[in-house]
């Protein structure tokens, strides 16, 4: 049976051969994330030291401490970690995911993820997994919400339920990429709504989108979630943008 199996991977590596998603050499063995170690370990991390609360990087050497922004205004999630920085070819595969239609990217996205913070989410023991909603009207015009897919891989591997109905987003906001922070906060204010609240009472939550930026949208989705019920809300997300 192992000399069939072994015979049919090599026959595909010969069909469709294990190409690196981002360089696009050939990789033998390339396992689950199809990236050359070459290239993953030019990843851009986010590490230490960083904002207990909102997970953005500092400069230099120290502790993990919480920044000037969450010490003046807390957030309402308890804490927001991503294994990223935006930029490079994190960018690049998060623009190719969502923007151009690659869905597939999902799995190595995901699992880069787990791959970084695992640990820090099971830390905080989610029971549910709620993706970030878009408008029905985004929703139409793109075809898929890239959190709902990254969250169906992270449930498989976590074990853990997803509820994409839960949250919804309840108006059409501005698109954020052009807006200042403070805009940020105003256009998304009132935009997210529980409609599940029987399953987020009590429940610890992994709020899960693909980007992380000054954390507006995040906030009020958590905002939500707690007068929902919710016991805590980590927010994940696969890249962060440093302020």
């Amino acid at each position: 049976m192992n000399n069939v199996k072994q015979l049919f991977h090599a026959l595909l590596d010969v069909i469709l051969p294990p190409i690196c998603h981002i360089c696009h050499s050939f990789i033998p063995n390339a396992g689950t994330l199809h990236i050359c170690q070459t290239c993953h370990d030019r990843l851009p991390l986010v590490s230490s030291p960083l904002c207990t609360l909102c997970g953005i990087p500092f400069s230099g050497t120290g502790n993990d401490h919480r920044c000037g922004a969450c010490t003046l205004q807390p957030p309402h999630f308890d804490s927001a970690r991503a294994h990223f920085l935006y930029e490079g070819p994190i960018r690049d595969l998060i623009h190719a995911f969502k923007y151009n239609r690659k869905t597939h990217l999902r799995y190595p996205l995901a699992l880069l993820v787990l791959e970084g913070i695992s640990g820090v989410i099971a830390d905080h023991d989610p029971n549910i997994i709620v993706p970030v909603p878009l408008h029905r009207s985004r929703l139409r015009q793109r075809g898929f919400n890239q959190a709902v897919l990254l969250g169906r891989v992270l449930s498989r591997h976590l074990a853990l339920p997803m509820a994409p109905a839960a949250l919804v987003r309840t108006r059409a906001t501005e698109p954020q990429i052009e807006l200042s922070a403070a805009e940020r906060r105003v256009n998304v204010r009132g935009a997210f709504a529980v409609k599940e609240p029987e399953r987020i009472a009590g429940k610890s939550i992994l709020l899960l989108d693909d980007v992380m930026t000054t954390g507006s949208t995040m906030d009020e989705c958590a905002k939500e979630l707690k007068k929902a019920g919710a016991s805590a809300v980590i927010a994940v997300t696969i890249a962060r943008t440093a302020r």
